[in-house]
Order: structure tokens, then sequence, then C-alpha cells
């Protein structure tokens, strides 16, 4: 069974900076795409960056140019660097896997 670990969030001020990492686990097989949801109070689900095994990412508009997805050396991790932060990022970011895996989840609070 795969599991998607996510570890990063936490609180911070409007225009300061966090990284979201997560690995996953329960699988030998690389996982091509991996990417990077949030859910904020009220709202839908939404994505922030994805990214495949070959390196082609893809971001929602509000986060271009602020937040970076990478994947990382060992197998099935990727990352979300996340600068320049607002307060209207405020949301539970959830790592995701081939589009199938969900993560726990992890808070990221932006105060003003």
């Amino acid at each position: 069974q795969v599991q998607l670990v996510e570890s990063g969030g936490g609180l911070v001020q409007a225009g300061g900076s966090l990284r979201l990492s997560c690995a996953a686990s329960g699988t030998i097989f690389n996982i091509n795409t991996m990417g990077w949801y949030r859910q904020a109070p009220g709202k839908q689900r939404e994505l922030v960056a994805v990214i495949t095994s070959g390196g082609s990412t893809n971001y929602t508009d509000s986060v271009k140019g602020r937040f970076t997805i990478s994947r990382g050396n060992a197998k099935n991790t990727v990352y979300l660097q996340m600068n320049s932060l607002k307060p209207e990022d405020t949301a539970v970011y959830y790592c995701n896997g081939a589009y199938a895996y969900w993560g726990q989840g992890t808070q990221v609070t932006v105060s003003s």
C-alpha cells in the first residue's frame, strides 16, 4: 500500500518562506507524477503544482514565480519551496502521487 507523508508546514508571516517535503513508501515503482494540492476552509481542494519524473512542471497561476516544485534524489520524494507567502496561501497542503495517492496533509498558515 502506497503511503505519502508530508512535513514542513507551519505558521509564517506574510512575505516569509516555507519548504514542504513529501516521501512515498510502499512501492518499488517510480511514481511518474507527484504534486501538491491545497484546501482552504470552505473551499474545494485545488492543484498547486505537479512535476513528472522527467522534470516537467505545472503551476496554478496564483503561485507562479513564488513556489517551486522539485523532485528529490531519493525515489518518490517531492518538495515545494514556497516564497513570498501571502495570507491567501493559508490552507492544508496535500501531497499527491500519480493522481491516486494522498498524504494526510500539513497545515500552512500565513499571518498578515
